[in-house]
């Protein structure tokens, strides 16, 4: 199967960008062909988030991160092109439950859709090291945590998180931009920046944790890989997290949200006093998820109306 892949970056590591290059390794490895505009001759499109063009006689499925629903957003406005590509789309692919309700709120149910959640590279996280520093070495235990780092992935709240329950031996380090209003002085915490693939790896093979109290995530890359890596993981019980964060997650129960418009930067308080268990024990090798997307890419081509 020849699968066009647009709005795909492969020299981006921003998450669907990140993604999108495990996955099209592991098609490939499956036999498929996949492909970068402007090649043709597809058989079928996958498009990220929202098509750059509609071609009417090409099937397409979509992959959808997620819908706008802040106000400060201006998210009706913002969702029109995810909408029409939704509307236009033979299948859509989801990355979680949290995500699939969250499209059907705002844009109506699909009648051909799947749930697949982002996957682990775990062939080559194998071939990583954990990361050795002098500095971090002084330390028994490492966390860490990682992110573009915006409001509401909740910084501050992974702070705090760390230092009300972590020991003396412990260091958290913080991977991604952080803003000098954001950065915390503290000799038990550093922060690196925003490093590359495999040094982020790296640390994540050293770290014991991984904290990610992020309010409104689909399916975070950072924590599949974190998981992958063998970290556990720290999450909210609000959004998709918690689907792909492993059955020993540590859920920090939040009070249900009904998915109304929300800000993203004006977030409710979270309290660290009650942890539920997590009821997900979702499977993030990539060689399951590129199965799955490869039956649902052929099973959108089998009920596509239109010819490629």
């Amino acid at each position: 199967m020849k699968v066009l892949l647009d709005n795909v970056n492969i020299f981006s590591n921003s998450g669907p960008n990140h993604f999108g290059s495990k996955l099209i390794k592991y098609l490939d490895k499956r036999g498929n062909q996949c492909m970068l505009p402007p090649q043709e001759g597809a058989d079928i499109k996958l498009a990220f988030i929202e098509s750059s063009q509609i071609i009417e006689t090409l099937p397409m499925a979509l992959r959808l991160d997620g819908v706008y629903f802040a106000p400060e957003q201006n998210y009706k406005l913002r969702n029109g092109g995810l909408s029409q590509s939704y509307r236009k789309a033979d299948g859509v692919i989801f990355q979680s439950e949290f995500n699939k309700e969250m499209c059907f709120k705002y844009f109506g149910e699909h009648k051909n859709y799947a749930v697949i959640n982002n996957g682990a590279d775990f062939e080559y996280m194998d071939s990583i090291k954990p990361l050795g520093h002098p500095k971090i070495d002084e330390f028994e235990t490492v966390w860490c945590c990682a992110a573009s780092w915006r409001r509401w992935k909740r910084l501050r709240e992974n702070i705090k998180y760390f230092l009300e329950h972590s020991g003396p031996k412990d260091c958290l380090v913080v991977a991604g931009h952080v803003d000098a209003s954001e950065a915390v002085i503290h000799d038990r915490i550093f922060f690196v920046g925003d490093i590359d693939t495999n040094s982020l790896y790296s640390l994540y093979k050293r770290s014991k944790y991984m904290v990610h109290l992020a309010r409104y995530d689909s399916c975070p890359n950072v924590v599949v890989d974190a998981r992958a890596a063998g970290c556990q993981i720290i999450c909210s019980s609000i959004a998709g997290t918690k689907e792909v964060a492993g059955p020993d997650a540590i859920v920090i129960y939040e009070e249900p949200w009904d998915y109304s418009p929300a800000s993203t930067t004006n977030l409710p308080e979270i309290s660290f006093d009650k942890v539920i268990t997590n009821g997900y024990n979702t499977n993030i090798d990539m060689t399951n998820v590129a199965e799955r997307y490869e039956q649902f890419l052929k099973e959108t081509l089998s009920v596509s109306t239109k010819t490629s």
